[in-house]
């Protein structure tokens, strides 16, 4: 299993826009970060989490050809606005691109993308997709097993994804404040676990760096990764900050499992 990090950070990304910080400014491209999704391949499936606004500059980043089907954590602008950047894909496909979501994220994407559920106009191309309820129960897609993993992150309906395959196990939870034991069960001992971690100060819906780190070490994993960082924290200051054997994810970061 491999996994790539096409964007780790936050909903404005970094940098932002009109800002002339530090990090925004940074010359370190650690510190450039597309909104958060993460890309796996298995032998038999090339798996996306997300689909954030900067999708399509994503895919041609890190040289995407195919998406066999998408997982969404929920329903923020952040992780669902580049959704018809599916298009390319699902217009490649024999069959409609299968994408899976919690109940509440399944009703704003019906919303928001209401052709979802109209033919297209003759000569004319959208987002071929099969979107799918997930209700809780892990399942089987191309001898990957997934379970969604929920966790708390204000008003969201949020899920995260626990991927496993050929014995190796990954947990990835891009927004969250707490963890619920029932998912810090199912991640115990995945081999790689990625969750959120903002910023170093508090914030209402999403971890901090300590916050994550120390939920990262009720949960074991062998290798532990924070992402979904602002611009309040460069990557060099959060690998100073967190405890060994914790680091900031980057994108373009490769993983193999």
């Amino acid at each position: 299993m491999r996994v790539t990090f096409l964007g780790t950070g936050t909903s404005y990304g970094v940098p932002m826009p009109g800002c002339d910080c530090a990090v925004c400014r940074s010359a370190d491209p650690r510190d450039r970060r597309f909104r958060t999704a993460i890309y796996v391949e298995t032998p038999a499936a090339a798996l996306l989490i997300d689909t954030p606004p900067d999708l399509r500059s994503q895919c041609l980043a890190a040289g995407v050809r195919r998406i066999d089907a998408v997982l969404m954590t929920h329903d923020h602008a952040d992780h669902v606005f580049g959704f018809d950047d599916l298009r390319p894909f699902t217009n490649r496909m024999p069959e409609p691109m299968p994408v899976w979501a919690s109940p509440g994220t399944e009703r704003t994407l019906r919303k928001i993308f209401d052709y979802l559920d109209r033919p297209p106009i003759p000569g004319t191309s959208l987002a071929r997709i099969d979107l799918r309820t997930a209700t809780g129960a892990p399942f089987e897609f191309r001898g990957v097993r997934l379970t969604p993993l929920p966790a708390e992150h204000g008003r969201a309906d949020m899920i995260g994804w626990k991927f496993e395959c050929g014995g190796k196990s990954f947990a990835a939870i891009p927004d969250c404040k707490r963890l619920p034991p029932a998912t810090l069960d199912l991640c115990r001992g995945v081999d790689l676990a990625a969750i959120d971690a903002l910023r170093i100060r508090p914030h209402p819906t999403h971890m901090n760096l300590d916050e994550a780190a120390a939920t990262l070490r009720r949960i074991g994993a062998r290798r532990a990764l924070v992402l979904h960082l602002c611009h309040e924290v460069s990557h060099a200051q959060a690998e100073a900050l967190l405890p060994a054997g914790i680091s900031p994810a980057y994108d373009g970061l490769q993983i193999e499992l």
